[in-house]
């Protein structure tokens, strides 16, 4: 699944076709993604202006001038298209400019999903409602961690993975992170130090920006909109390398919990 750096990604390709951009043509074609296509969007995107590209958690976010945001989520395989020489069957939502850029939102396993939103009403979107703070935001700090996490005797793993805690963590980075903070990934999240939290939100921001500079991961389906893979997963430190060694001159382990896989290594990640 496209986690915050592969949104991120694709919301700066999409900014250079369509910021200031007038939408010419806005054409669902088909009839819904995970859930229906917003009934109106055909009539409130077409002639309107795009002001502003931007990101929450694992959504992007495309606002117009009609007090509009079109709110896109790319599910399991979902990536947008630029100009593509011909449309595919799994293009599902067609956009156009008048300046004749196209995009296409292809999803092959359609648990994407597209919404419309009153711009200055975006907080009250029901899947933001809860969230975080953002990860890369001034407010996801050490002392935000540890008031978010007092009391709790699950793991740091399952915690960071809570998107009421942060906005945005999937488990591909939460891994990294941990392992670049050498914290244990089974500790229990109220029993983290004040220092080590602080090593932890750096390592959150080493990992998501250096995630973010190499295009995202090429995990399955994903691509950059102009087609290219992303290339951080030639820089995973532990993620989907069990049983390889470790710099510390340990070995890779792995455990599944909640319903996902961790990485991590036992020799270095002892705190």
């Amino acid at each position: 699944m496209p986690e915050l750096p592969e949104v991120e990604t694709t919301v700066r390709g999409l900014t250079p076709v369509l910021l200031d951009a007038t939408l010419a043509r806005v054409e669902p074609r088909r009839g819904d993604l995970r859930r229906p296509f917003p009934a109106e969007l055909r009539q409130r995107l077409t002639g309107a202006r795009v002001t502003a590209l931007s990101r929450r958690a694992k959504y992007g976010l495309i606002d117009t001038d009609r007090g509009d945001t079109l709110i896109f989520h790319l599910g399991m395989s979902g990536r947008w298209r630029v100009d593509p020489a011909e449309l595919l069957a799994h293009d599902h939502l067609l956009i156009e400019t008048q300046a004749g850029r196209r995009l296409a939102l292809n999803d092959p396993r359609r648990f994407g999903s597209v919404d419309l939103w009153p711009t200055d009403e975006l907080a009250h979107f029901p899947a933001f409602g809860a969230l975080g703070p953002e990860p890369l935001g001034p407010a996801f700090t050490a002392d935000h961690l540890r008031t978010a996490l007092a009391g709790k005797t699950t793991s740091i793993k399952l915690a960071l993975l809570d998107q009421r805690v942060v906005a945005g963590l999937g488990n591909i980075y939460v891994c990294e992170a941990l392992y670049h903070a050498r914290i244990n990934p089974r500790r229990a999240a109220g029993r983290i130090a004040r220092s080590r939290l602080q090593r932890l939100v750096e390592a959150v921001h080493d990992v998501l920006e250096s995630a973010i500079a190499a295009g995202g991961s090429s995990l399955r389906d994903y691509a950059r909109p102009d087609g290219e893979l992303g290339y951080f997963s030639k820089q995973f430190a532990v993620y989907g390398r069990e049983g390889e060694p470790c710099g510390c001159g340990g070995t890779v382990h792995r455990y599944a919990e909640g319903g996902r896989s961790t990485f991590w290594c036992p020799a270095c990640q002892r705190g």
